[in-house]
């Protein structure tokens, strides 16, 4: 039991690491002018869609009946579409330091919405884990070097980027059950291929009107992480850890993308590791931690969590 639990933190805080890096780089490809926020989008879902139907090519056939297609085809739409959409046009909008600032308050939204729907108990470890993880997430982004990226629309882009995790949210509680009866790949196939149907329609006049040949190498290489890394591999890694977590700490997980964007500023020479982050770092995992342990706690009266 014990390594069953390692196998899904670690997805969690791959999958995390990944989409922390996302948010400034998929800021520094739409910066550029030439893909907008839907084209970035549309990369994300149909380049998703193309490289899980590869995948399964090479693994165990699995029948999925109707029934459960239109429940994926409705995952696809929380977990996928809205979030996905929401959360690529609001970077656009605002700054990577205000939606990094929107994200922390994801975790939250979880531990609710599985309290109410899952009836997952609220306990005092729970909100103290919440409101350590928050802080520190918080304090790295507040103390955090200005990028410079700033937003077109902030107010807009704010509350696309809220849509995005309330969003998530509701995937990660109505969905929590659901997807232990499939494999990650079959899972990922059938929603990143709902996904893109649903966005072809809003997508065909910007995908027309993009001028392909002013995509510089950089840029390229951008789409490409966001794409390969930020979206294939990092729905496989919080899949795993979806089947092997609890909602609540599965968001919990989110305080990790600050960390990352700071760790990619002093990198860049925008930022420096101070005392105080090592601070900030230190409360996000101390957060995750009092989280483990009320979920430990929970176990032993729920043998299905």
């Amino acid at each position: 039991m014990r390594e069953f639990k390692l196998k899904g933190h670690i997805a969690m805080l791959g999958a995390n690491t990944m989409w922390g890096l996302m948010s400034p780089i998929a800021k520094l490809v739409m910066t550029a002018g030439t893909v907008a926020p839907l084209i970035m989008t549309d990369f994300r879902i149909f380049g998703a869609a193309i490289l899980f139907w590869i995948t399964s090519f090479f693994m165990p056939k699995e029948h999925v009946p109707g029934r459960d297609l239109l429940l994926l085809a409705g995952a696809a739409m929380l977990g996928i579409v809205f979030n996905q959409g929401c959360f690529i046009f609001g970077v656009g909008l605002t700054s990577p330091g205000e939606a990094s600032i929107i994200t922390t308050t994801m975790p939250i939204w979880v531990m609710l919405l599985a309290a109410v729907i899952l009836k997952e108990p609220i306990t005092l470890k729970k909100c103290g884990g919440i409101v350590l993880g928050a802080s520190g997430a918080l304090l790295l982004v507040m103390t955090g070097g200005n990028s410079g990226l700033a937003g077109d629309n902030p107010t807009l882009g704010d509350i696309l980027v809220l849509s995005a995790q309330l969003s998530y949210a509701l995937y990660l509680t109505f969905y929590k059950n659901f997807i232990k009866k499939y494999s990650v790949v079959t899972l990922m196939k059938w929603m990143f291929t709902f996904a893109s149907v649903a966005i072809i329609p809003v997508s065909i006049p910007v995908l027309a009107h993009t001028d392909w040949g002013n995509i510089s190498p950089d840029e390229a290489g951008g789409i490409a992480y966001v794409v390969i890394g930020a979206t294939f591999l990092a729905y496989i890694f919080v899949m795993i850890g979806q089947k092997n977590l609890r909602p609540t700490l599965v968001g919990m997980y989110n305080y990790v993308q600050p960390i990352v964007a700071s760790l990619v500023g002093v990198y860049l020479g925008l930022d420096h590791f101070t005392p105080l982050k090592l601070g900030a770092v230190a409360l996000i995992f101390g957060g995750v931690y009092l989280v483990t342990i009320s979920k430990a706690a929970k176990t032993t009266t729920d043998p299905t969590a």
